[in-house]
């Protein structure tokens, strides 16, 4: 199952703008003010660096989708 989808959930969060995902992902996380998911990054690249931010996030507020679809994969 290959990540196809990245976003900011402030469903129940807001971004803190730590960086912590940046400092992680830059590849795929910009934190210019709240996290931003950059364009155009093939997310199947940087699987391993997207769950590690994800899980490092302290709210949470990162989400990432598998196989094209739009439900959140991660907890």
């Amino acid at each position: 199952m290959a990540i196809t989808k990245v976003w900011l959930d402030e469903s129940e969060n807001e971004c803190t703008m730590c960086g912590a995902c940046e400092a992680v992902a830059d590849s795929v996380f910009a934190v210019p003010e709240k996290m931003v998911v950059k364009a155009g990054v093939d997310f199947s690249k940087f699987e391993s660096e997207i769950k590690e931010a994800a899980d490092g996030c302290p709210v949470a507020t990162i989400a990432w989708a598998v196989d094209g679809s739009d439900k959140r994969a991660n907890p």
